[in-house]
């Protein structure tokens, strides 16, 4: 049912409600790490207000002085919901959950179950440079896997990837992004149930990171690793942070497949115990009462999806862009410009946009920019123009 925008017609589009000055009056880092002459189109923030289910929870939570820490499972039952009726997945169980403080920090606990220092962790480059932080920061070491031309997922790269990491032995795992940040594409059940007997067959643990999962366009399909064939050992996270725009609301979740419970049953207290009970409510009411505003959301971003690939042809046309699925980010090759291995360095300097740099993200990321599209049609449409100035 993912792609169908079911609620959209009642609601307005919450990309269009917020002016720019608006904007700027946010203390958040997109709107402060750049001078106001800036057009911020970098960061994971989107420039909408937030749901009303969402604000209404926040709110009544506080008007109790429900301050406190987080107890109950409402959290992995609205998400099992939402899972079953935008996806068609009944297999997310509630008992097979952990509470974590947000996505990155539980792909960390993952990776700390299920490897050891020094371990490898593979991803398919390029790919959101936290990924790179991360599993360093968990002492582990990166194996990269490109993308094929096609910007999906290469299973004779992956296969060479999986034996690298393997060799000597050694645990190893495979940190899998679902959907793909940054070129938004959306992973089909044939292409994960390969990825799924590969890593069974290499004996590599998959921790997927479906984060962007809710934010999928009309007519596509989202396919959560889990419910693929042969996914029994993997594991997941999940979070309504990007979907509802709550990463200052943290909170996140980690799925287990049937046969890694055990690995999830072992999450410490001292991790768990650090999700935000503020969050949770959040996040809650997000997957259990958002659908009609995200449903208003999607609408708007395919719209925005549709206007920036007209903009391009007509101001950028050297610059290729194929419009991702799912999340809300463009992938955009500016190799034909002629700016180096940094356009992004130029736009901000001649343009003032900022964008991220595809430097950030990996192999294969050089000449490349990463666009946030989240923003109002007005705004894309002014970046774009900026972005074509700083080129002439």
């Amino acid at each position: 049912m993912s792609g169908t925008h079911q609620g959209s017609r009642d609601q307005a589009n919450p990309l269009r409600q917020l002016g720019l000055d608006q904007l700027r009056r946010r203390t958040s880092v997109k709107w402060r790490e750049y001078p106001d002459d800036v057009l911020p189109l970098w960061v994971a923030e989107m420039d909408v207000p937030l749901a009303e289910p969402v604000a209404r929870a926040i709110t009544d939570a506080v008007a109790l002085g429900d301050t406190g820490y987080t107890a109950g499972t409402a959290y992995p039952e609205a998400l099992a919901e939402f899972a079953r009726r935008r996806w068609g997945w009944d297999g997310l169980a509630v008992e097979r959950t952990a509470l974590v403080p947000d996505v990155m920090h539980g792909v960390v606990e993952a990776l700390r179950l299920l490897t050891g220092p020094g371990d490898a962790v593979v991803v398919n480059c390029p790919v959101y440079p936290p990924f790179y932080g991360f599993v360093g920061y968990a002492g582990r070491r990166i194996v990269e896997a490109p993308l094929g031309d096609d910007l999906r997922i290469d299973l004779g790269t992956l296969e060479e990837a999986f034996r690298a990491a393997r060799s000597g032995g050694r645990p190893a795992a495979y940190l899998l992004c679902n959907p793909h940040n940054p070129t938004g594409v959306l992973h089909t059940v044939d292409e994960l149930t390969a990825v799924a007997a590969l890593a069974g067959r290499y004996g590599l643990r998959v921790v997927a990171d479906e984060i962007h999962a809710p934010l999928v366009s009309a007519g596509a399909r989202f396919v959560p690793y889990l419910s693929v064939p042969g996914t029994e050992r993997g594991l997941s996270l999940m979070s309504a942070s990007k979907g509802w725009n709550l990463a200052g609301l943290r909170g996140g979740l980690l799925v287990a497949g049937p046969a890694a419970a055990g690995d999830v049953a072992r999450v410490p207290f001292e991790v768990s115990v650090g999700t935000s009970h503020l969050g949770v409510i959040a996040h809650t009411a997000a997957f259990r009462d958002g659908g009609d505003w995200l449903d208003a959301l999607l609408t708007g971003l395919d719209d925005n999806r549709r206007l920036l690939a007209a903009l391009l042809a007509e101001h950028l046309p050297t610059v290729r862009y194929r419009p991702g699925q799912a999340t809300y980010l463009a992938w955009l090759d500016c190799r034909g410009l002629g700016l180096g291995d940094d356009p992004a360095a130029v736009f901000l300097d001649r343009g003032r946009v900022a964008l991220n740099s595809g430097l950030d993200f990996g192999t294969g990321g050089a000449g490349h920019v990463r666009l946030n599209l989240a923003t109002s049609p007005e705004l894309l449409t002014e970046a774009v123009r900026r972005m074509a100035t700083a080129v002439t």
